[in-house]
Parts: C-alpha cells; sequence; structure tokens
C-alpha cells in the first residue's frame, strides 16, 4: 500500500473522524462556556466547584479533587481563592481531623442563584445547533463512548 492510499483509508475512519469532529466541538462548546463563566468573575474550576457544592452539599476536599478532576494541590489553591472570595468555607470533620469539608457559602449560595440562569441560556444558546431530539439522541452515545473509554484504562 502506498502512501496515499494508507492516507486516504485513514482519511475515511470513522473512528479519526469522530475523534477530530468531537475534538473541535469540545473545543468550540468549552471555548464559549468558558468565556460566560470568566464574565462573572470566575474561572471554570472555581464554577465547577461552587456548582457542585450548590447542588450536592459539603464534600471533603479529596472528593472534589476525584469528581473535578484536579490534583490535591490544585484543589487546595482553588478552595484558598473561594474562600478568601468569601464563597465558601472549610469546615474540620468532627470524627476525623485529616478531613477537611469544603461548604458553599452563603455569599457563594447568591452568586450561584444570581448567575446560574443566564447561564443556563448561554448552554441553551450553545447547544442550539441540535433540536432537542437529536440532544436526546446523542447523550446516551456520548455516555457510552466515555464509559467504554473509562474502562479502557
Amino acid at each position: 500500500m502506498d502512501q496515499d492510499q494508507h492516507y486516504q483509508q485513514k482519511k475515511e475512519d470513522p473512528s479519526l473522524r469522530l475523534f477530530v469532529v468531537l475534538s473541535k466541538a469540545y473545543r468550540s462548546i468549552t471555548d464559549q462556556v468558558k468565556r460566560d463563566i470568566q464574565e462573572q468573575g470566575l474561572n471554570p474550576t472555581e464554577f465547577g466547584v461552587l456548582e457542585m457544592l450548590y447542588h450536592q452539599g459539603e464534600q471533603p476536599l479529596q472528593k472534589i479533587g476525584d469528581k473535578i478532576l484536579l490534583a490535591s494541590g490544585s484543589i487546595t489553591y482553588v478552595v484558598d481563592k473561594l474562600q478568601q472570595k468569601g464563597l465558601l468555607e472549610r469546615k474540620p470533620c468532627p470524627n476525623d481531623r485529616r478531613i477537611t469539608y469544603a461548604a458553599i457559602s452563603d455569599e457563594g449560595c447568591k452568586l450561584l442563584q444570581s448567575i446560574f440562569p443566564d447561564h443556563w441560556k448561554k448552554i441553551e444558546e450553545i447547544t442550539g445547533g441540535l433540536s432537542n431530539e437529536e440532544k436526546e439522541e446523542l447523550i446516551p452515545l456520548l455516555k457510552k463512548l466515555g464509559q467504554y473509554a473509562d474502562q479502557l484504562g
């Protein structure tokens, strides 16, 4: 097989095309979301931590790192910044001094309640290129793909 045939075969491979299209779509969507969040004075990681605490209640710092996929040093930095802004509080675990919880503060709740409706509208706008039916079809497919990739290693 010569080089041109090999390139053409790669170009037609749906796995490679899916990866490229998915990567480009992800980048475009996350760039838009990132811009929207930054207009609210937060970075995406700070927003993710606040949103998790808002919806799931206080969490051990390590659990936040696992859910947001950050190293423990990075989580400490993000939590420090959010605490300095008055948006969350650290709470020691009464049963285990080694564990510290993060909890969203009243100020953090107010901030999320004020920005989330517009953020939600922005996400609807960003994903507006698909009908609701198309979104519903795509969700289980992408979930299946992600779960399979997770199992690989």
